[in-house]
């Protein structure tokens, strides 16, 4: 079994993409137009919100050692195993759980998950979302790639990445998002997970290098548009920069956050370790780190909104998860001080478990958006 803190990684990972957010309390409640969101997402099967979630889980131990971690890991993981295998989608709120499912296979041993994931690909027939029409994928459609490209890795097969390949070659030579959309490739923060990784992976599967230069080229294009250098973090998209929160701070989305920590994470796991951009990624990781840990409340867990808690006053569990992923990766890697944020990290991890339920759902976490907003408490 791996290390506690590696555990960690995998846990938050796999817990990431899980998919409740039913809530109440005497909270904000959503807007109309929030909720119709929420119940949007509801019948897509992205997430439920039952009126009664049940009682929060008493067996679980906020201890970081490898057993109770694992034993967290497994229990919302395989909650949500049962849940996917009913409802299989190439969306990316789905590819993205599928990498936490290969994590969970990784850090616990039990090879259950791997394969469900390459049923899962299988049935796919390796396929992206939008089929043979999807000429120029975006970042949310080639996430899936993550798992395809994992597997292919694991076992080499042509078939695994060909269509994976065949589309990011015609996405090579453009300088925009597609013909005619003149936004950059990855003109949303979220894209940064969603992509990197993939195109890094598939540097490693055919051992050309263009694919690891095209993510240097538009990681740097993203940071340059989307980073705020005085809060070391990243606008959502370039409408989010004038916007302000009702105390007048910037408005900075925690899953938005989470996702470009988990996307560095991920990018940083797979690039050769005297590539010259390395730093380039540390620094990153370094400066949203510290930004992210000062942001922590009392309880070891961050808002939807992270500049205006008193306006998000939910914790929320998606975000959270990304970030403390994203820390974890940096301290078992020597990129973080251990003494600085292993107390973050654990209380982080302290503050998610107390949203699982007994079942093994997890809840806290936003509806699919682009901004902070409201959910009921679960």
């Amino acid at each position: 079994m791996k290390s506690p803190m590696k555990l960690i990684a995998a846990a938050v990972l796999a817990a990431c993409a899980t998919s409740a957010f039913a809530q109440t309390g005497a909270y904000p409640q959503p807007t109309p137009a929030m909720q119709a969101i929420i119940d949007k997402d509801i019948k897509r099967k992205f997430g439920d919100a039952p009126e009664d979630p049940g009682p929060i889980a008493k067996d679980l131990s906020p201890a970081l050692n490898a057993k109770d971690i694992d034993k967290a890991l497994r229990k919302v993981a395989d909650w949500q195993l049962r849940r996917t295998m009913e409802y299989t989608d190439q969306i990316w709120t789905a590819s993205v759980l599928y990498a936490g499912f290969m994590a969970a296979s990784e850090a616990t041993g039990d090879a259950k998950y791997r394969d469900a994931m390459l049923k899962l690909s299988k049935g796919f027939d390796w396929s992206l979302r939008g089929g043979d029409g999807a000429v120029y994928p975006n970042a949310d459609d080639i996430s899936i790639g993550q798992m395809y490209l994992e597997l292919y890795l694991q076992e080499r097969s042509p078939e695994k990445i060909a269509t994976l390949r065949s589309r990011l070659d015609n996405l090579l030579p453009l300088q925009t998002l597609r013909p005619g959309d003149d936004r950059l490739p990855w003109w949303w923060c979220d894209a940064l997970f969603m992509a990197p990784p993939v195109w890094a992976k598939m540097a490693i599967a055919t051992g050309d290098q263009k694919y690891l230069d095209y993510v240097h080229r538009e990681w740097k294009k993203t940071y340059d548009l989307l980073y705020d250098q005085e809060e070391h973090l990243y606008a959502r998209d370039t409408s989010y920069i004038p916007k302000r929160e009702a105390n007048g701070r910037k408005i900075f989305w925690s899953r938005g956050e989470g996702w470009v920590m988990g996307g560095l994470a991920r990018l940083m796991e797979v690039l050769p370790k005297d590539d010259p951009h390395l730093p380039f990624y540390v620094q990153q990781l370094r400066e949203m780190s510290a930004k992210l840990a000062s942001l922590q409340d009392a309880n070891g867990e961050w808002h939807a909104g992270l500049l205006d808690p008193q306006a998000w006053p939910l914790a929320e569990t998606s975000g959270a998860a990304y970030i403390v992923y994203g820390m974890a990766y940096g301290v078992n890697h020597g990129y973080l001080d251990e003494k600085t944020y292993r107390p973050v990290i654990e209380k982080a991890w302290a503050g998610l478990l107390t949203h699982v339920y007994e079942d093994g759902r997890l809840g806290g976490i936003q509806q699919t958006g682009a901004e902070p907003a409201h959910y009921r408490r679960s």
